[in-house]
């Protein structure tokens, strides 16, 4: 039996990423004017930016999104009274069907906010932390990553910018809120991937589409403690292997482990070992000595 087999059309094709960001911006920023040669994405999911570039410049509000263009100059600025929650990826894809979402911003329905954080999980996967780093120039990958993950981050993109087309060309309601889907298996996951980087509430909440009432019961009915212990445990569990090592200093391994101090670090350490890390050292030292 014959069969006609007809070429796939490809309309909408990313070849290449160059950053995936996350930020929880705190204090005012003012970026430089800037330009690059591929397209830039920036999501608003909470606050607000001020946008400066060739094609728009005024408010990037809350849910909404903009794409600079290749070679576009653009810059960004918060104020001191928004602490904006902000996606920025950038990406290489010669589409003239992108060029009206840099004259303007959109905002984006529920489920395509959630299209978007699951691209940023994926990326989360493959690209080392820090993801708040501005104007960072090279994002190194993880020397493992799960299977099929700079896939499906393409593929992922690419059905996000189809989905902004066509919601452009059928002028739908693009401003539903997200709905409070997500799993907490992922978010679990996602700590044990990422629990040496900054991890709050406000962040996993937004990646995964959840509030954090609902989170916070989640994750403790589903693993007998909360999110902030979890993550500790983690965090403490991996200080008491890095201590034994004796490679890093104390100061050295609360900063890599992204406690917000040494004071802290120690604190918490002896809260769950019952010695402070210095102490913790000079024993296992001493047992080594021993045996």
């Amino acid at each position: 039996m014959y069969f006609t087999l007809q070429p796939s059309i490809i309309q909408m094709d990313v070849t290449r990423i160059a950053n995936l960001q996350y930020f929880e911006f705190t204090d005012t920023i003012h970026t430089i004017q800037d330009r690059h040669n591929f397209c830039e994405l920036l999501f608003v999911g909470k606050g607000s930016l001020s946008i400066y570039s060739e094609n728009y410049s005024g408010l990037l509000a809350e849910n909404q999104m903009i794409i600079h263009r290749p070679n576009e100059m653009h810059s960004l600025a918060t104020s001191d009274t928004v602490a904006p929650n902000v996606i920025i990826i950038g990406f290489e894809c010669d589409c003239e069907r992108l060029v009206p979402f840099s004259k303007q911003p959109i905002s984006l329905s529920g489920e395509q906010i959630r299209a978007l954080s699951r691209i940023m999980q994926e990326g989360m996967s493959i690209y080392e932390p820090p993801y708040d780093v501005p104007n960072t120039r090279y994002m190194p990958k993880r020397r493992e990553y799960p299977f099929g993950a700079d896939q499906l981050i393409k593929i992922g993109l690419e059905a996000f910018l189809i989905s902004l087309v066509r919601s452009l060309q059928a002028g739908g309601d693009k401003s539903a809120a997200p709905s409070a889907l997500g799993s907490i298996q992922s978010v679990h996951f996602y700590i044990t991937e990422n629990f040496r980087t900054k991890i709050t509430l406000t962040n996993l909440c937004f990646l995964f589409g959840m509030n954090k009432t609902t989170l916070c019961r989640a994750f403790k009915e589903t693993y007998g403690t909360t999110v902030l212990d979890y993550i500790n445990a983690l965090r403490i569990r991996e200080a008491k292997a890095c201590l034994r090592q004796r490679k890093h200093s104390v100061t050295e391994i609360s900063d890599m482990l992204g406690f917000s101090s040494v004071h802290y670090f120690s604190r918490l350490f002896k809260q769950h070992t019952g010695h402070t890390p210095t102490a913790y050292m000079k024993q296992t030292a001493a047992e080594k000595i021993n045996e």
